[in-house]
């Protein structure tokens, strides 16, 4: 057998990693912790309970959801209609905007991220060990800095 290239070797592997990420997700999307929120409303609410002040420009909140810009503008405006964020002009550029998570919108992510993590755990726990979970970070964060 001859030996697999690097290409076969990087496309295996990938192949592997995003099954198994489809997989998860159905698994996780199809659990009933979302309340009145979509998975996509929650990725945008737990991205800024992570950003420095709860906050990012518009175009950063981009870089880090799975989106296209409109459908990004949209999902936050649904959001602020909701009163889980506000939409502020950038004082550094005013060309720009700032989404900010409100305090409601803070505790609708706390509360939904408790069961999603719960849900986190009966998913992808039982099939790695400690040492696999934190080599499967380690990893991830590996691979996404290589992309910056």
């Amino acid at each position: 057998m001859p030996p697999v290239s690097r290409t076969e070797r990087a496309a295996e592997a990938w192949e592997a990693l995003f099954r198994a990420q489809v997989a998860v997700m159905r698994n996780l999307a199809a659990d009933d912790v979302w309340d009145e929120l979509s998975m996509r409303e929650y990725d945008v609410l737990f991205t800024l309970a992570r950003a420095p002040g709860h906050r990012l420009r518009l175009h950063d909140l981009n870089r880090e959801i799975l989106l296209s810009q409109p459908s990004l503008s949209r999902l936050v405006e649904r959001l602020s209609g909701s009163g889980f964020v506000t939409r502020e002009c950038d004082p550094g550029d005013r060309r720009g905007t700032v989404v900010a998570l409100t305090d409601e919108g803070a505790r609708v992510q706390k509360s939904v991220g408790r069961r999603h993590a719960a849900s986190i755990r009966r998913h992808v726990g039982p099939a790695l060990s400690d040492d696999e979970l934190d080599t499967l970070t380690e990893l991830c964060a590996k691979l996404r800095g290589a992309q910056d």
